[in-house]
């Protein structure tokens, strides 16, 4: 029988309703790994968001609890728990197990709305193992349950609301441990994301709870966005004191801007749109680029400045240093893609453009000494961009010069797929030798590189493509870089760092992470970027090998596996002592090695994080080591 007669209507499968969510969680929210498992909770806060957008709600609390569930609760109107006429149940049973179910559609309950445009809650009712709802409204409160997404029982009154007792909700839930790899939540990437809401929306507070160790902060920025600026740049130095601010609304959306030069050369703009962090950009970011280089540049040539200059300002002289953060809210935001990280209105661009257009040319008159500075350090960028353009044309140049266009120390692999391509970047020659040894030469690539490279965080690109290490990473890479970066370009998309597993490697492996970040950041957006995971010990016990990555997981080895009698304990000080078998088998077989991808889930924490670990301010970084030094793993060497 040919296997087309098999093949019929009987084998199409439908899929309806939550279930549809369960058999495929990425597709609602990405990843089932811990950022998918932190979407469940943004997604919930959204709801209480938009209650507060609509002026329904100042108060939000989000609770970590010890049994591993998550609450999240506001001071909003309350679910509507009255029958809905299509469906003949209550609307809070609708809301929650109905996808595309809600009142963000008919722009009457909610002006403007962030979150998944009506699945977001039903999206957590369906990956979680356990849900329960409490509202508070009509004077009484209710309770609804949910396991795995199905009601349980009818919707209970359970007593009526004492006085003075505020309505709102309460949502908790126990997220699938059969769905996700990972239940446990990590606070301080809710902290970041719970930060950044209450700075796009001032006046509301927010707080976050962690009952698992009695941690608690709460936010609370009547400044809005102007405090975030503030924020981002305590790492950095200002030129000017004050913030320029620019805002205004035009067909029901509305536009802030916030910004500040510093002496910095690396940029931070951020663009959010209903609250989310576009970080791909789009059309209210095109339109504020494209303004902000006119403006500039039209004040520069009414002023005479830049007149030695060959050309016009481009925009990424005007914004480096720029610290600034740009927010719209849409009644109908239209975002490409399930992520949401690009906005796509056309109509966006031209409104943003002509507020900055008029907004900022008005400051920068009314602020003479600001102007001067801002377009003063843009003068400067310019300078620095047309000599580190003569930086590029060298290394091109000395790549022509050598017998192959590749870098001399680069063993690289046969295949010339980049799916297939694996770069290791080595710290040092010993074990850069050891892993070319080791590799698997079909699909791994070795790149020694020995010793630090300049900061890329304090430096502008001519001065960093002076460093032949540098230069050798671009080259082995190819995709270029500054105006001729190209993603598509690149020969490997996966590009490892391997460094020894202790201080020194810790710091090495930063100095290149943030040249990536500063200057190649698509290669980590499309998730190329990796950290070899080395292990730190390798014990035997009766024949067996055990690797351990950190002295806890040493300890919890020879106590549980070796009865406390191991029959022999190996420190590896570095990937140099591993023989080519030893390095192998515990970091490059993809069989049995770690890897850690480097993401970027927040831009404006990553910017910020890299300005305190790797910029000139020093008092930002010694607080942080005084904040973390209990997390620290102190190692015996």
């Amino acid at each position: 029988m040919s296997k087309e007669a098999n093949y019929g209507a009987d084998q199409i499968q439908v899929l309806e309703g939550l279930e549809a969510v369960q058999k495929r969680p990425a597709m609602y929210i990405g990843s089932t790994d811990d950022r998918g498992l932190h979407h469940l909770v943004y997604e919930v806060v959204d709801n209480s968001i938009d209650e507060a957008l609509a002026g329904h709600c100042d108060t939000i609390e989000v609770t970590l609890h010890e049994d591993g569930s998550v609450s999240v609760t506001d001071d909003g109107r309350g679910i509507p728990i009255d029958t809905h006429s299509e469906y003949d149940r209550p609307a809070l049973e609708v809301i929650m197990t109905v996808l595309h179910a809600g009142g963000k559609f008919d722009n009457k309950s909610y002006q403007v709305s962030g979150g998944l445009h009506g699945v977001g809650v039903s999206v957590v009712n369906a990956l979680s193992k356990w849900l329960e709802v409490e509202v508070k409204r009509d004077g009484y409160v209710y309770r609804h349950d949910f396991d795995h997404g199905e009601p349980q029982e009818d919707l209970e009154e359970v007593r009526p609301m004492d006085d003075g007792e505020e309505t709102g909700t309460t949502i908790r839930f126990w997220p699938d441990d059969d769905i996700f790899e990972t239940t446990t939540y990590d606070f301080s990437t809710l902290e970041t994301r719970l930060r950044e809401l209450a700075f796009l929306n001032p006046g509301v507070g927010i707080a976050l709870v962690d009952e698992r160790d009695d941690t608690d902060v709460r936010f609370q920025y009547d400044g809005g966005i102007r405090e975030f600026v503030e924020y981002l740049n305590e790492t950095r130095t200002p030129l000017h004191d004050d913030i320029v601010y620019l805002d205004g609304e035009e067909e029901g959306i509305r536009v802030e801007i916030a910004m500040q030069a510093t002496d910095g050369v690396q940029g931070s703009i951020h663009a959010f749109a209903n609250n989310i962090n576009t970080r791909e950009g789009g059309t209210h970011m095109t339109g504020f680029k494209t303004a902000l280089t006119r403006v500039v540049n039209d004040y520069a040539d009414e002023h005479g400045m830049g007149s030695d200059l060959d050309g016009n300002l481009k925009g990424e002289d005007i914004r480096e240093g720029l610290t600034g953060v740009l927010s719209i809210k849409h009644p109908d935001p239209q975002f490409e893609g399930q992520t949401k990280t690009k906005l796509g209105n056309s109509e966006v661009r031209g409104i943003v453009e002509g507020l900055v257009h008029e907004q900022f040319t008005a400051y920068l008159e009314e602020h003479p000494d600001t102007a001067e500075t801002i377009v003063g350090k843009a003068v400067e960028a310019a300078k620095a961009r047309l000599a580190a353009k003569k930086a590029e044309e060298l290394t091109r140049r000395k790549s022509a010069l050598g017998s192959s266009s590749l870098p001399g120390k680069l063993a690289d692999c046969q295949t010339r797929d980049p799916e297939e391509a694996e770069l290791f970047i080595v710290e040092g020659d010993s074990a850069g030798g050891s892993a070319k040894q080791a590799r698997n030469p079909e699909f791994q690539a070795i790149l020694p590189l020995f010793g630090k490279i300049l900061n890329a965080e304090k430096h502008r690109l001519d001065r960093v493509l002076e460093n032949e290490k540098i230069r050798d990473l671009i080259t082995a890479l190819g995709t270029g870089v500054g105006d001729e970066f190209d993603v598509d370009e690149a020969r490997y998309q996966k590009i490892i760092l391997m460094t020894d597993a202790d201080v020194d490697g810790a710091h090495i492996r930063t100095l290149y992470l943030t040249f990536l970040y500063r200057q190649m950041p698509e290669i980590i957006e499309n998730g190329y970027v990796y950290a070899a995971q080395p292990p730190l010990y390798r014990i035997r016990y009766k024949g067996e090998t055990y690797d351990a990555m950190t002295e806890q997981e040493r300890e919890e080895i020879v106590e549980e596996v070796c009865d406390g009698s191991p029959d022999q304990v190996q420190r590896f000080k570095g990937l140099g002592e591993m023989n080519p078998e030893q390095l192998w088998e515990t970091t490059m077989n993809p069989e049995t090695r770690i890897l850690k991808r480097i993401t970027v889930e927040d831009a404006a924490a990553a910017d910020k994080m890299f300005s305190v670990l790797m910029g000139d301010a020093v008092a930002p970084r010694k607080q942080f080591i005084k904040e973390h030094a209990d997390d620290a793993e102190w190692v015996d060497i």
